[in-house]
């Protein structure tokens, strides 16, 4: 049984390699590596490299889980999504705009609690490992109900599903596709736990201005101190992020993606 998620721990390790270094070969649009961990950290000529050197360590952990039972690897592999973890927490706290780039430009929406909880999971599964007694690719060849278990653990908390199957149906990621009406998002800030706590430092529900960037729309309000309030609604997913800054004349939020208004 302490073998059952193996074969999950080498299948996403294998697809989180090849996944950064497509991202990295194919480039994307322009900046989008500055909107994907871990690249969203490091300064700007170094982002590649700090995704592919990622993509290395993915890919040397997954070989030695498949091939091997050296407890090098499976600790390692513990090591590896306990340290995203926290690089996850970080994102959310410092660039709560920026995707996780687990699975390269497909985990481009903000890191959100799901993506953090699945990687909790994973460190859980990799301890799990460590004492298995047989490979990676034995394993594979006896799959039990665990492993079955495992891997819709997983699905449920990969918002890259969501995405994928936008793709499918739209053919473009989502800063290149149409996005939902205006009044449409609207409703989905006004059902959000930011607009919520912060509904009543305004002076009006409606916003005075509102403008797309990229995967973006954002509501300008004015609260009693004659500040702007800038909500930011993420326009792909079922529940999608929400964000919040005060914007005053003299200083502006970080947390919010830089924006300019613009027509949508």
């Amino acid at each position: 049984m302490l073998e059952s998620q193996l074969p999950i721990l080498v299948v996403l390790l294998g697809l989180g390699t090849v996944a950064k270094i497509v991202t990295v070969r194919s480039g994307g649009e322009p900046g989008a590596l500055s909107r994907l961990g871990p690249a969203v950290l490091m300064p700007g000529r170094l982002q590649a490299p700090a995704l592919l050197l990622c993509a290395a360590v993915e890919a040397v952990l997954a070989a030695g889980l498949a091939l091997g039972t050296h407890p090098f690897f499976r600790w390692g592999t513990a090591a590896f999504f306990a340290m995203s973890t926290y690089v996850l927490l970080e994102l959310r706290r410092r660039r709560p705009d920026a995707g996780c780039g687990c699975f390269g430009e497909v985990s481009s929406a903000p890191v959100g609690l799901r993506s953090i909880a699945r990687t909790v999971v994973l460190t859980g599964m990799s301890v799990v490992s460590v004492w298995a007694p047989v490979t990676g690719w034995t394993a594979a060849t006896g799959m039990s109900w665990l492993t079955a278990a495992g891997v819709l653990v997983l699905a449920a908390l990969s918002p890259e599903i969501e995405e994928l199957l936008d793709r499918v149906r739209y053919r473009a990621p989502c800063e290149q596709r149409p996005g939902p009406a205006e009044s449409a998002t609207l409703a989905r800030l006004r059902a959000s736990g930011p607009w919520r706590a912060h509904r009543h430092e305004l002076t009006s529900a409606e916003p005075y201005d509102s403008w797309r960037e990229l995967c973006w729309r954002f509501f300008a309000f004015r609260n009693q101190q004659q500040d702007d309030v800038v909500f930011a609604v993420y326009l792909s997913g079922r529940r999608p992020a929400v964000r919040m800054a005060v914007v005053s004349g003299e200083d502006s939020d970080s947390s919010l993606p830089e924006y300019s208004p613009v027509s949508a």
